[in-house]
């Protein structure tokens, strides 16, 4: 293409030396590219004299036929640069439900507004999506598997706590140890990839994992149904902080135990290979790390 555009510039410029200073080559190198485009073609393009270059015959012929279709791939060209330097296009990123509503969505006015040209296509789904197969541009969650070319940006460990509504424990007496909670009606989690329900247990910074032989009242399989039944007050659960830290704020549920807490896979930012990352991918990244720092969302979901 550089051998195109040097024949171009020369033959709109009427010199070597002309073309250079609009290529920002030297008139040696613009030469010898246009040289090695006639040697390919089999043909002369320029009648070459100490004063001037004149296009031929073939030369006219010539660039008749590729300046429309070399424009062409200018503008193509151009648009592809100004994509990898500017924030601009679709970005599909897969997220949790209750995770994206809590903490992703309240972030769009801020993101759009610093990128306007970006088209956020956010899929909201509680399962590990194959970022490259899938064609997401990134994916927030824990524990995916890092396939080749996945790379993983940790944004926050995660802990998960012990919850109940005020209405569950009105009346009750509040749990000072994890053994406690065995009098409580349980709301268990079925975990989906294996079918089994999750046991109970809680550590402390200054105590051993202490496991709960609770009571189960409910077994679901989704977090968010889970923190819903417990501010329904049916009983009471463990849950990760980010689906248990809204309600604990506005005063839907309480933390029983402060303290305890048991370890889940980490909040982590997950796109494909740093090479090459496109504009919008890589200030998606950026924003959306910048901001949890800022907001201290480590320690909002530490629940230590």
């Amino acid at each position: 293409m550089q051998h195109l555009i040097s024949f171009a510039q020369t033959a709109e410029h009427g010199s070597f030396s002309a073309a250079a200073r609009v290529l920002g080559l030297t008139p040696a190198g613009v030469s010898k590219n246009v040289a090695r485009l006639e040697r390919d073609l089999g043909v002369r393009l320029f009648h070459r004299s100490t004063r001037r270059l004149k296009l031929t015959e073939s030369g006219e012929r010539f660039l008749h036929q590729v300046d429309g279709p070399l424009a062409s791939l200018r503008a193509a060209v151009a648009g592809v640069e100004d994509l990898s330097e500017h924030p601009a296009g679709t970005l599909k990123v897969s997220m949790g439900h209750a995770f994206g509503r809590n903490f992703l969505v309240p972030l769009l006015g801020a993101f759009l507004e610093r990128y306007p040209r970006v088209l956020p296509d956010w899929h909201f789904d509680n399962r590990q999506v194959d970022i490259v197969g899938e064609g997401f541009d990134a994916a927030i969650g824990g524990g995916f598997p890092l396939a080749s070319g996945v790379v993983a940006r940790q944004l926050a460990p995660v802990h998960i706590v012990a919850v109940a509504s005020p209405a569950y424990m009105t009346g009750r007496v509040t749990p000072r140890s994890p053994p406690d909670l065995a009098s409580f009606d349980g709301i268990m989690r079925r975990s989906s990839p294996t079918g089994r329900i999750r046991p109970w247990s809680l550590r402390s910074r200054r105590a051993p994992e202490q496991t709960v032989e609770c009571r189960p009242r409910l077994i679901l399989s989704d977090p968010e149904a889970i923190a819903h039944a417990v501010r329904l007050g049916l009983g009471v659960a463990l849950l990760p902080m980010p689906f248990a830290f809204p309600s604990i704020a506005s005063g839907e549920l309480l933390r029983l135990l402060p303290g305890w807490y048991s370890e889940a896979e980490p909040v982590s930012l997950y796109y494909p290979s740093r090479k090459m990352l496109p504009a919008k991918t890589r200030a998606f990244v950026d924003f959306v790390t910048e901001r949890f720092r800022a907001a201290g969302f480590d320690r909002l979901v530490d629940g230590r």
